[in-house]
């Protein structure tokens, strides 16, 4: 499980404890993107935003609906970050990790 925290409209904080895939903020209706988790997470993906090139390399690496996922180390900043997706690891820029929503696995 993870916390969901975003704004809404005129700096109002959302913050929502997501445990399953239909569960997003009640408000919006938004899913955690994957670039917002720690080290340590387990997840899984819900879908990705990506397209053309990104979207397919993503796909071919393995982030595909549904697959469970780790977040095994994190930059000082936040860029770039590792993830285990089956028996791989595989390295994201943080605007490649925005694009992919995920829920609690």
């Amino acid at each position: 499980m993870f916390w969901n925290r975003h704004r809404h409209g005129k700096g109002r904080r959302c913050t929502v404890l997501s445990s399953a895939e239909t569960a997003g903020c009640p408000v919006c209706g938004e899913f955690q993107p994957l670039s917002t988790v720690g080290k340590g997470c387990r997840c899984r993906i819900r879908r990705h935003r990506a397209h053309g090139a990104v979207r397919q390399r993503l796909m071919d690496m393995g982030f595909v609906p549904n697959t469970e996922i780790e977040v095994v180390r994190v930059a000082t900043l936040g860029d770039p970050m590792e993830i285990r997706v089956g028996d791989s690891f595989v390295t994201l820029r943080k605007r490649e990790a925005d694009q992919i929503e995920i829920f609690a696995a």
